[in-house]
């Protein structure tokens, strides 16, 4: 026998979607015009013609930002530091999340360190001191400058170490039966199970690693060496025609201040806009789950 909806159901079930259909776009509708105006005429998105649907449809803003070296420069030097970022802050966030897991009859001085990861939220050393420290360890105008002093997230610790402290008790019991020892039970049994807090914490890595400029332009003192948040921070004032060829005029001529800065913004948001939809159905049952517990 088949549920039969009342009539009120129906009414609030279409106007529910209707509602969220319309905050749906509302959220995309800045990222569609972005679109529509890295495929414009520079003509048309100066005169304000552009809203959803490109204008006198070209890619020259694109041919404009793919041409130009030091922007593929400064998207290479923004991937390298989001493979090696994510790559060594996840592994030391999974580290140091384990032991920091356990009951204080298992690791005696767990709250101690916990404060002490508490307090470095709430206070910071300041710019001029972590300038100093990055100065002295030789790290100025190197990739690991950009990946060494954020690569131990405090946010992402507590995310994990609550999600580990959720997890069944008699499945580490049931490993020190067998023999397994602390880091067969991370690897084998804490670090699969905590998938959905992994996918939340590596979203949170990855997006923290892809946005930041300000530390690319305290600790990097030439422009080549620059990631693409921090070189687009430098040029996206003005349009840049010099490395144009004198014999580009055709390529100027479809250009303008709004279309260029829209394409490259554009390409910097899109590897982010591809990642996230494949953890997206992990990211609400990572932050619950991991949020539960002290």
């Amino acid at each position: 026998m088949g549920y039969k909806m009342s009539l009120g159901r129906q009414l609030f079930l279409s106007a529910n979607v209707i509602f969220l259909a319309a905050i749906s776009f509302a959220c995309l509708m800045p990222i569609i015009h972005i679109l529509a105006l890295s495929f414009s005429s520079g003509t048309a998105a100066s005169a304000g013609k552009v809203m959803l649907w490109p204008v006198d449809f070209t890619t020259a803003a694109y041919n404009n930002v793919f041409g130009k070296p030091e922007y593929l420069r400064a998207f290479r030097v923004s991937f390298e530091r989001l493979i090696l970022g994510t790559s060594i802050s996840m592994f030391l966030t999974i580290l140091t999340a384990y032991p920091l897991s356990k009951e204080t009859r298992q690791f005696r001085l767990r709250t101690f360190y916990v404060w002490v990861f508490v307090f470095t939220i709430l206070f910071s050393g300041g710019l001029i001191p972590w300038y100093l420290t990055v100065k002295s360890l030789g790290l100025i105008d190197t990739i690991w400058a950009l990946v060494l002093p954020g690569a131990l997230q405090v946010f992402n610790i507590i995310l994990l170490l609550n999600f580990y402290r959720n997890l069944p008790k008699e499945l580490e019991e049931s490993a020190r039966i067998d023999g397994a020892g602390h880091f067969a039970t991370l690897w084998k049994i804490y670090v699969p199970l905590a998938l959905p807090a992994l996918a939340t914490t590596g979203l949170f890595t990855m997006v923290w690693h892809w946005n930041s400029w300000f530390d690319g332009m305290i600790l990097m003192n030439h422009p080549d060496k620059y990631p693409l948040q921090t070189f687009l921070q430098t040029i996206i004032i003005k349009l840049d025609f010099r490395f144009l060829k004198t014999q580009d005029a055709e390529l100027i001529s479809k250009l303008s201040d709004r279309t260029s800065k829209a394409a490259q913004i554009f390409v910097a948001a899109f590897p982010i806009l591809i990642v996230y939809p494949f953890l997206q159905r992990f990211f609400i049952k990572g932050i619950v789950m991991g949020s539960v517990k002290e």
